[in-house]
């Protein structure tokens, strides 16, 4: 199938495979990225103990983002059996988040480097990597000809996947809206929707997408267990 000239297949566990310069990639309706060849699960932006942040400034919010985004990732695991787990930056909140575990969700992300690489690349908001927690701590990551990073440079990039900016969506039809998050591709590189249970969004038509695509991007919204592939006139600000 095509949109806007743009090559993907609709999988039957509702993931959305395509190509990112020529390398096969496969977005999940988690918001997951898969790599077959290497076995390889990437996640964005999980900003682990917002909630724990957003407390200690006297905004308080119901404290189970982490277990919920935990939870979410597991189920990926499950899925999958990866062989390498890679956190493409902004895993916590912040530079205290790791300090702030809960000791039952700090062994749960200990586990998680249980029978598989770990790799944390670094982001703005965990700019130092975790402390006590296991794994690699890199800037960024090349993999299967992709360089795996957080933060999208502009212009070209052949083969960048990254995160940071948490793309989103709103899609009007039918006389309604509804705004989703989604992963956004022009086949030269790949920005990750957030994987993290209290991470926002930005709409894809803002102008800070503008100079990371050489042509209007191609977005794959997540849906309730089915990624969907929409394209850019389908496609409106908030």
């Amino acid at each position: 199938m095509s949109a806007h000239r743009y090559a993907f297949e609709t999988l039957p566990c509702g993931a959305v495979r395509l190509t990112v310069a020529q390398a096969t990639v496969v977005c999940r309706p988690s918001g997951a990225l898969w790599l077959e060849v290497s076995r390889t699960l990437i996640v964005a932006d999980l900003h682990l103990e917002k909630g724990s942040a957003f407390a200690a400034r006297g905004q308080l919010l119901p404290p189970y983002d982490t277990r919920e985004t935990l939870n979410r990732l597991d189920a990926e695991i499950a899925a999958l059996a990866p062989r390498a787990l890679v956190f493409l930056g902004d895993s916590f909140h912040d530079g205290g988040g790791e300090g702030r575990l809960a000791a039952d969700d700090h062994a749960r992300v200990s586990d998680l480097a249980v029978g598989r690489d770990l790799v944390w690349v670094v982001g703005n908001h965990d700019a130092d990597g975790p402390c006590a927690l296991p794994g690699d701590v890199v800037a960024d990551l090349v993999l299967e000809a992709l360089t795996l990073t957080h933060e999208p440079v502009a212009g070209a990039a052949p083969g960048q996947i990254a995160g940071h900016l948490h793309p989103c969506v709103r899609v009007r039809a039918r006389g309604a809206s509804t705004r989703r998050r989604c992963f956004a591709t022009d086949g030269e590189r790949l920005v990750l929707p957030a994987f993290g249970a209290y991470a926002g969004g930005l709409n894809l038509r803002h102008p800070a997408f503008t100079p990371l695509f050489r042509r209007p991007p191609l977005a794959i919204v997540l849906g309730r267990g089915k990624a969907h592939a929409v394209g850019w006139t389908s496609l409106v600000p908030d």
